[in-house]
């Protein structure tokens, strides 16, 4: 696994929105906070793309904006504006021999949870983060941009800290330590069976979600479980579940359903972790080496990344 040289100040940012649109006042935003940074911007066609109005053009054309991006020379990362809806579109035209010779940094999460597991795929290490228009221009808390730069910037290793006051919590005891996959979990079940499924053996899985009721959850959760990709995986990392809320019972919520549902689980088990549609939200480095320590007392339990 290739993990992205860091940027440096001048350096050339690729702005596309790979899934669904943005305003054009939105697009000028994102290209002037990045500009703020002390970056060049070369912004894809897709900002300016809609189709059928929740599609940043066609999957084809979203596609050849990520080859060229990761092809051109003086584009040193490329950062997600948003996700969406359609990502699914684009992965047949995806050229991953030109991901894994050119390898760079690729920031995003939900929709994008999809490029991340092919990228990952091509050995590239992918960044689970936060995106331009969804958390940058309004609103990027200390702790957002913080996790961010310093998980992009990381030299041997780095920890996963949830904010203050929020502690990670324990559904099954255990220390795992292999390669970190995940996203999005409505995305990660809606491509088992497919030829751009996540690979889970040997991995520490995470997943998050968000706008999804518990028994939607439930059920995602047991897809999982029956396509045998927890069985495959070393251990779970559970991320934010954002206003997935159980209407018919709301004393059964998502913690009561994590638990329940790794009760019998032999692999070691994290929730609680700020990480997904939260704010603020943690940074995640998807393909590198990550350790858990599922605790039983959550002082101290603790996720740690490192690099090759």
């Amino acid at each position: 696994m290739i993990f992205p040289e860091k940027l440096r100040p001048g350096d050339t940012i690729g702005l596309t929105a790979p899934s669904s649109p943005v305003s054009p006042e939105e697009a000028l935003l994102c290209e002037r906070y990045i500009r703020g940074l002390g970056y060049r911007v070369k912004a894809g066609e897709s900002l300016s793309s809609s189709l059928h109005g929740y599609k940043a053009g066609t999957g084809k054309a979203r596609a050849a904006e990520l080859n060229a991006m990761f092809a051109d020379p003086e584009i040193r990362a490329i950062f997600c504006v948003r996700g969406g809806d359609t990502s699914a579109h684009a992965l047949e035209f995806i050229d991953t021999d030109i991901i894994a010779v050119n390898p760079k940094i690729f920031a995003g999460y939900s929709d994008i949870t999809n490029y991340h597991t092919i990228f990952n795929k091509a050995g590239l290490v992918t960044f689970h983060g936060p995106m331009v228009k969804s958390n940058m221009i309004c609103g990027f808390d200390d702790y957002s941009r913080n996790s961010f730069w310093r998980i992009l910037d990381m030299e041997s290793s780095a920890s996963l800290l949830n904010p203050t006051g929020v502690e990670i919590k324990t559904a099954r005891v255990g220390v795992a330590r292999d390669r970190l996959t995940g996203g999005n979990l409505a995305l990660i079940t809606s491509m088992l069976g497919t030829p751009y499924e996540i690979d889970t053996k040997n991995r520490i899985l995470f997943i998050e979600d968000v706008d999804e009721d518990v028994r939607r959850v439930d059920r995602m959760l047991h897809h999982l479980k029956f396509s045998g990709k927890l069985d495959a995986a070393s251990g779970v990392i559970v991320g934010s579940f954002e206003n997935c809320a159980n209407e018919k019972d709301p004393g059964y919520g998502l913690e009561e359903l994590i638990l329940d549902f790794f009760a019998d689980y032999a692999k070691p088990v994290l929730y609680n972790v700020q990480a997904g549609h939260c704010k603020p939200t943690a940074t995640l480095p998807l393909g590198v080496v990550c350790e858990i320590n599922a605790a039983r007392e959550a002082s101290k339990s603790s996720v740690t990344f490192y690099r090759d």
